[in-house]
């Protein structure tokens, strides 16, 4: 379902999504390797290409501790990118292409009915049930976590007053940091967890008054 996108991670980590392998460093701050070029702290640039082979736990390890310290060199070679080879690849395999992407839109297809089956599904109903259990006023509303995350920090309290698009609350998911907004203006008026809670797609985090 997935586009055409990889990332490197910039520090040592267990990594996320599909792992294709592990490097040895792409960021050095100290600058003690020579192949950090023109006093730039990544190693990566535009149209870079990176090859994986295998290797050991230990001789990764090795290398990693060595390239840090500027006693090991990734080998690096100069190349061409051709735009007319690309684009007579991308003609030679718009039959495979066209093949993967329809595969790709059926699976996106399915996954959306599927979202839309969970809202109607008993663990939505639990949630309605949880904001009438809440006593909610008729001009309040819940603001809701759209994810199942952590929460990292509250960044307002009860009793403040907001305008509509104000940054209220952080969650933490999988190492990313996401702001949920205000949907409106009005004033705290409870905070339904405390920071580093988990929470569950869909569960209310704070009560906005709408009248204020």
């Amino acid at each position: 379902m997935g586009g055409v996108y990889m990332c490197i991670y910039g520090m040592d980590s267990p990594g996320g999504y599909q792992l294709v392998g592990r490097t040895l460093p792409i960021w050095n701050t100290y600058l003690r390797n020579p192949q950090f070029m023109n006093g730039k702290p990544w190693l990566l640039r535009f149209f870079d290409q990176v090859r994986f082979y295998p290797v050991s736990e230990e001789t990764l390890t090795q290398l990693r501790d060595a390239f840090r310290c500027g006693r090991h060199e990734i080998r690096m070679e100069e190349t061409v990118f051709d735009l007319g080879e690309y684009e007579r690849f991308l003609e030679e395999n718009a039959e495979a292409i066209a093949a993967f992407q329809s595969r790709q839109d059926d699976a996106y297809a399915q996954e959306i009915t599927l979202w839309s089956e969970e809202e109607r599904s008993p663990e939505a109903a639990v949630l309605a049930s949880m904001e009438q259990d809440m006593g909610l006023q008729e001009h309040e509303i819940t603001v809701c976590a759209d994810m199942t995350s952590s929460v990292w920090k509250f960044l307002v309290e009860p009793g403040q007053s907001i305008q509509s698009g104000e940054p209220l609350v952080i969650l933490e998911a999988m190492k990313m940091e996401f702001t949920i907004s205000a949907p409106c203006a009005g004033k705290i008026t409870r905070l339904q967890y405390k920071t580093g809670d988990l929470v569950s797609h869909g569960m209310p985090l704070l009560v906005i008054d709408t009248e204020e």
